[in-house]
């Protein structure tokens, strides 16, 4: 199980990268970087709120993890 600290930080590192490129899409498109800039903060708290709340959700999920052992000798 994820320490709810590596979460986190994997929510930052990724929405980073994902709010760069945003705010690189709508300054394409708009040509305005304060636009562009609003838009990328914004997104990037929304999503890494998103992304952590997501992360903490599957920790309480079994599908895909393997059970351990009942008993060791």
């Amino acid at each position: 199980m994820e320490s709810r600290r590596r979460s986190l930080a994997k929510a930052f590192s990724y929405r980073l990268l994902g709010s760069l490129s945003t705010g690189l899409l709508v300054y394409l498109v708009t040509g305005d970087p304060k636009v562009s800039l609003g838009a990328g903060v914004l997104d990037s708290l929304v999503k890494i709120a998103l992304y952590f709340l997501h992360e903490r959700l599957w920790q309480h999920i079994p599908y895909g993890r393997e059970r351990p052992p009942e008993y060791e000798i």
